[in-house]
């Protein structure tokens, strides 16, 4: 094709590309002509361990496709061997991707140094050894493709990933730098935000949406960003995903202009919110309002009409780089409001603290660097007993153009503003847990938001406390923990090197705060989760503003031509526009493009129809279960029975009996009259999950020993669109007697393999099929059963020998942190605590909602509705539904 895109005679470096969505770039690049160095650590998501294997593969796999490349096993924190592995195998770099990434989500609460510094280290740090390595070779031969990683819990926070979100947004901030500095060069720098399936995405989304996941609907916009063809697109920050590609940019409100003098008040911002968040009139700005004219309108207006006035009586506040500048103005501000204060400042709290003295106030001085935020900390504890309100301020300057940054302007400048910003954060975070009150308000800068020429360390410092800051406002809401984040304009001692004099002097610290004390008063009405410039006397709010995009036919593959094709609506921001604030807005795209369809395929799917309408009439030929009381006891075991329960687990036992839910061990290997592949397209048994299961106990007492004979047959296929569910029934029979004794229904749920033009609705089966809402009231019974660490490794001598179940490697593989605990033994653990309260039940069935860790506890929580008891099973530890749905009707 003559008008594919191609990279003949280029090097394209990806780091991470052992993997997921860095194989997907360095197979392609290597496809379309490229010679590729494949990065890869070989580490687990979390960023443990390290082997070879993972970057040989993909070199060998490119190789025999008859393209070019050489492995690198390298950290990213090393960038430098990594771009000279380039070198030294191909002579030039023309492009890099960083991509490599870690996980390690955990709540706030619980975050270690470690869990921060990991993740700090591979993504940023990493994307800026990698970009500074290959700087000098792409400004010596004016051309260079760079493209780094965010994702969406960068752009809108997400729970449990206040250290991923932090350093996900550091890259637009950096991206938005690296833009500037390279344009008159050819160097072009681009972000994306990727929605695609990973070890480390596998983890934490539903599984329909995985199927739509995959790394072929990244690789085509990467591949038009990187381009040589592409000489404008720059310093732009895409979200893309599931056939879907669409682009971001800043929007700020017109916001509320206040004259700058003594009624420049908190209350008489507050008595104007309305128009600091009013987007009828919007910029779309690349850097900072034009202060200068906002200043000289300032001047013209009339003294401010006020509101109610805030009062911090009783409050604790802590300022950290509170002995000058902007924080003094704030020290002063929160003393005159009546907290007490805690001058935080490396080089001279004192000055601050006894000026707050003479005027009346209370205050201390705590001279630590912020990163020693438990020292800091602890001060205002021991002086005042309690502390509720964080202001993050501290900051340092180390511009240097991205050419001449090295390591020791780089790393002060992260460890101060984001690692400082999070330590100080991190040590009040118990306090403010514990009264249910906090305020924090982190410091960002429009260096950050908008990148700045020099400041590429600052940028991504101060876009990482805003990634930060909105991760922490979603942890904090349901405690009363508010946090917001502000962009200042004033003068200071860090602006001093940059401004004239006369404008330090009219850009007053004293004009920042009354917004400040705005947020941490309890009178805003969005109070949590913004971002505010300010200075001058006015306040603007920063919002994301995403294009309409363009979504792509999901039955098709993606091809860069097609990206190409479609650019003008992919940029636009037309009347489709819209303002995502949270990482749903991300998927909620995806998810509408799931029925997006190239049409003209339904003559091809008939296949799948003809073969389920084929299966439907078949039966299996009858599957042989032999049993004794041995197996019945390992059974018991494996689904939690304790030696002192002498019924389950002794033979001798007058009352020796199977467990109910033994019923679903015979069917295990019940041959099935078809293949799933025949009735499916995309069949793989990677994609496949245990939905529901559905049991029928045809006889009591349950034979202790027996020969069994199962036949499987298909009960119904449903088409997701996305994803396919297959039902299926077994009935179980004695093969001595002919007699039924169990019959099964079980739901699994196909990823990625619907779109066949099947039934969209399943058929309602009465029990079987019930949704088994838990009433609204307090449950009739609750039994707590804590798994063991070997609960697993016992349950499958029962016969499900999966090795998800007890191989380590083989669980990361899934994208599990560990071995998890088979369905099947949690609904035997529920359905033995439902046995236990209320006697033998006909049947019973399940949703599965969740997975459980061998170890953890399960909750069973159980209603009497008349013959019936509806259930459901919780983990202790995380809160989670493993069982929904659920009931069982007693004999």
């Amino acid at each position: 094709m003559a008008d594919q895109l191609r990279f003949d005679n280029q090097v394209v470096v990806v780091t991470g590309a052992g993997g997921g969505l860095g194989k997907a770039y360095a197979t392609f690049f290597a496809s379309r002509g490229a010679s590729v160095v494949v990065n890869d650590l070989g580490g687990s998501f979390k960023g443990e361990g390290g082997d070879s294997k993972a970057a040989d593969v993909v070199v060998n796999e490119i190789k025999a496709a008859g393209g070019k490349a050489v492995a690198n096993y390298d950290s990213v924190e090393n960038g430098d061997r990594i771009i000279d592995t380039a070198i030294k195998a191909f002579g030039r770099i023309d492009v890099l991707i960083n991509n490599a990434g870690i996980l390690r989500d955990i709540s706030f609460k619980n975050m270690k140094d470690l869990d921060w510094d990991l993740v700090m280290k591979v993504h940023v740090k990493g994307s800026y050894k990698c970009a500074r390595a290959a700087w000098p070779y792409f400004r010596k031969q004016k051309y260079g493709r760079v493209i780094n990683t965010a994702s969406a819990a960068g752009l809108f926070g997400n729970f449990g990933q206040a250290n991923y979100s932090a350093a996900k947004l550091a890259m637009v901030g950096f991206t938005e730098t690296l833009a500037k500095e390279g344009a008159k060069y050819n160097i072009i720098c681009n972000v994306i935000a990727p929605v695609a399936a990973s070890r480390m995405t596998e983890t934490v989304m539903p599984p329909d949406l995985l199927a739509l996941m995959k790394p072929e609907w990244v690789v085509p916009l990467v591949a038009v960003l990187v381009h040589k063809n592409n000489t404008s697109e720059s310093g732009a920050i895409f979200e893309v995903g599931g056939g879907h590609v669409a682009k971001l940019r800043w929007e700020r409100s017109g916001g509320l202009l206040l004259k700058c003098d003594s009624s420049y008040t908190p209350g008489a911002v507050l008595k104007k919110w309305d128009r600091v968040t009013d987007f009828s009139d919007p910029q779309y700005p690349s850097g900072p309002n034009d202060f200068i004219t906002l200043l000289e309108d300032s001047q013209k207006l009339g003294p401010s009409e006020q509101g109610d006035k805030v009062d911090f009586t009783g409050r604790v506040a802590l300022v950290t780089g509170g002995g000058a500048g902007i924080g003094r103005a704030y020290c002063l501000a929160f003393a005159k409001a009546g907290a007490a204060v805690v001058v935080n400042d490396l080089a001279n709290p004192d000055d601050v603290v006894n000026e707050i003295k003479r005027m009346g106030g209370k205050a201390v001085g705590a001279k630590f660097s912020a990163e020693d935020g438990d020292a800091v900390v602890k001060v205002a504890i021991d002086a005042f007993g309690r502390i509720d309100i964080i202001i993050n301020n501290a900051g340092i300057l180390r511009d240097k153009a991205f050419t001449n940054m090295d390591d020791n302007l780089w790393d002060p400048v992260m460890n101060v503003h984001a690692r400082g910003t999070y330590k100080i954060t991190k040590a009040a975070w118990p306090y403010f847990l514990k009264q249910k009150f906090g305020r924090v308000v982190n410091t960002t800068s429009t260096s950050g938001i908008y990148g700045n020429f020099g400041q590429a360390n600052y940028a991504a410092a101060k876009c990482a406390i805003l990634g930060f800051g909105r991760a922490l406002a979603l942890e904090g809401a349901k405690y009363n923990i508010f946090v917001n984040t502000i962009a200042p304009n004033a003068g200071t001692a860090m602006t001093k090197t940059i401004m004239p004099e006369e404008l330090v002097q009219a850009f007053k610290p004293e004009y920042i705060a009354p917004l400040v004390l705005a947020l941490c008063s309890d009178k805003v009405p969005n109070p949590t989760g913004g971002l505010y410039e300010v200075g001058s006397g006015w306040i603007g709010q920063t919002r994301w503003q995403r294009s309409g995009g363009h979504g792509f036919p999901v039955d098709v593959p993606l091809t860069p031509e097609e990206v190409a094709k479609n650019w003008d609506a992919i940029v636009t921001f037309d009347g489709r526009a819209d303002h995502p604030e949270k990482t749903q807005d991300s998927i909620q795209k995806i998810m509408a493009n799931m029925d997006n369809r190239s049409g003209g395929k339904a003559a091809a799917s008939n296949q799948y129809l003809e073969a389920i309408q084929q299966a439907l009439k078949l039966e299996g030929t009858g599957t042989e279960f032999n049993y004794t009381e041995r197996d019945v006891m390992l059974y018991n075991l494996g689904i939690g029975a304790k030696r002192t329960d002498l019924r389950y687990v002794f033979e001798g036992n007058d009352d020796f009996q199977v467990i109910p839910t033994f019923g679903v061990i015979p069917p295990f290997d019940a041959e099935a009259p078809y293949n799933l592949d025949d009735l499916v397209p995309n069949f793989s048994p990677m994609m496949l999950l245990h939905g529901e299961q559905y049991l029928e106990i045809k006889k009591y007492p349950i034979p202790t020993a027996a020969r069994l004979i199962s036949k499987g047959r298909l009960l119904e296929v449903v088409d997701k669109g996305n994803a396919a569910v297959v039902k299926t029934a077994v009935t179980t029979t004695n093969a001595a007697t002919g007699e039924e004794v169990f019959y099964n229904e079980m739901t699994i749920f196909l990823r990625g393999c619907g779109g066949f033009d099947g039934q969209t609705k399943p058929a309602d089966r009465g029990a079987s099929t019930a949704a088994n809402k838990p009433p609204a009231r307090a449950p009739d019974a609750v039994v707590e059963e804590k798994t063991t660490e070997e609960q697993a490794a016992l349950y499958r001598l029962s016969g499900d020998y999966n090795p998800l179940h007890v191989d380590p490697a083989f669980a990361k593989m899934g994208g599990f942190k560990q071995p998890i605990l088979h369905g099947l033994c949690f609904f035997g653990i529920a359905g033995k605590a439902v046995y236990g309260q209320f006697g033998a039940f006909k049947n019973v069935k399940v949703r599965f909602a969740g997975s459980v860790m061998p170890g953890q506890t399960l909750v069973t929580e159980m209603w009497k509705e008349g013959g019936k008891v509806v259930f459901q099973t919780k983990v202790k530890e995380t809160g989670k539904l493993a069982i929904g749905g659920a009931a069982a009707e007693l004999v």
